[in-house]
């Protein structure tokens, strides 16, 4: 076991900031009835004993509640004796104005934040520790890796939660989306549909989070094959440092070693044009809706054959599908 941590530095420093999956919900549990449900927490106390569980469970035993929040987990072994975690992390949510209630476990500190404030505390959080690797008169401590690999089944709710998250902006209206996003149930049935390719369903992970995904699906343009890029997402705490680029890099680097010819995608042509990507009537090929003009692209690969013609075809799922630039 690993020995747990003491100094308040290197916790803020190394500690990883991971929310657990659902709802959670505090509620005063009844006088004598037998404990049910999935209980994460519990308190006893001279009034009766307060119980942390899902919403849903909550919500199937008839119990009353009026505080619904997310749970976040500090991914580091802190030891119960160190001094000025719980301090630090609360000062830093208080100052973002985040409520927030810590259960202290013996690996990890739990926290439970209101739902809506959720992806803001985990900023906080991050920033708090990057603003600690500096500290100790300067030292700087390694930065956490990105790592790029294949995604596993075991992957997929994570990365359905994720694009949701990405995605709750639109990228068309920029206003906030009503419900689920689109692109969740899209992915969804990418992940079932015959025209999926696992080697090019890439997730990228930070310090053992997920925190982007890209997905490239079998489309064509009339008999020739070519990959269909799309959805990509990146947390938005997260996006805009490089992580989506790294994302497309791998994807071409994967196509290329893997003898593709060639890769569309629908998006803002100023964007893509720094992989390479032309408009795809440039190399004879119509977009799916001729509407899309410029920002349905393509990126010839190293096998293109050139002489193309035909419209390109994506993967079943994305048959009436909105167009999104």
């Amino acid at each position: 076991m690993t020995p747990a941590e003491k100094d308040l530095n290197t916790l803020l420093a190394t500690m990883r900031p991971v929310i657990r999956e659902g709802e959670y919900v505090y509620a005063l549990w009844p006088h004598g009835k037998p404990l049910a449900g999935h209980i994460a927490a519990a308190v006893r106390e001279a009034e009766g004993l307060t119980v942390v569980l899902p919403r849903a469970d909550a919500d199937a035993l008839g119990l009353k509640y009026d505080f619904v929040a997310a749970w976040i987990t500090l991914q580091v072994h802190s030891s119960l004796e160190a001094i000025g975690l719980t301090a630090a992390v609360s000062a830093a949510l208080t100052e973002a104005k985040i409520s927030c209630n810590v259960l202290a476990g013996f690996h990890h500190d739990h926290l439970l934040v209101p739902v809506a404030d959720a992806e803001r505390a985990l900023e906080v959080l991050h920033e708090l520790s990057a603003d600690s690797r500096t500290a100790n008169g300067g030292g700087q401590l390694p930065a956490p890796k990105l790592v790029l690999r294949g995604e596993q089944p075991e992957d997929r709710p994570a990365l359905l939660a994720l694009t949701a998250s990405a995605f709750s902006i639109s990228p068309v209206t920029g206003l906030p989306v009503e419900g689920e996003p689109e692109e969740v149930d899209l992915l969804r049935r990418l992940f079932e549909c015959g025209e999926y390719l696992p080697d090019f369903s890439i997730v990228a992970e930070l310090d053992g989070e997920i925190v982007g995904h890209v997905i490239s699906t079998r489309g064509r343009a009339g008999e020739l094959e070519l990959l269909g890029l799309g959805p990509i997402g990146v947390v938005p705490r997260l996006q805009r440092h490089g992580i989506g680029s790294a994302l497309m890099k791998e994807t071409i680097d994967r196509a290329n070693a893997a003898g593709e010819r060639g890769i569309a995608l629908l998006g803002s042509p100023e964007y893509y044009a720094r992989f390479g990507f032309v408009p795809s009537t440039s190399l004879g090929v119509q977009a799916p809706d001729p509407s899309w003009g410029d920002h349905f692209q393509l990126l010839p690969l190293a096998l293109w054959p050139g002489g193309v013609s035909g419209t390109f075809r994506y993967a079943q799922p994305f048959d009436g599908v909105p167009a999104a630039s």
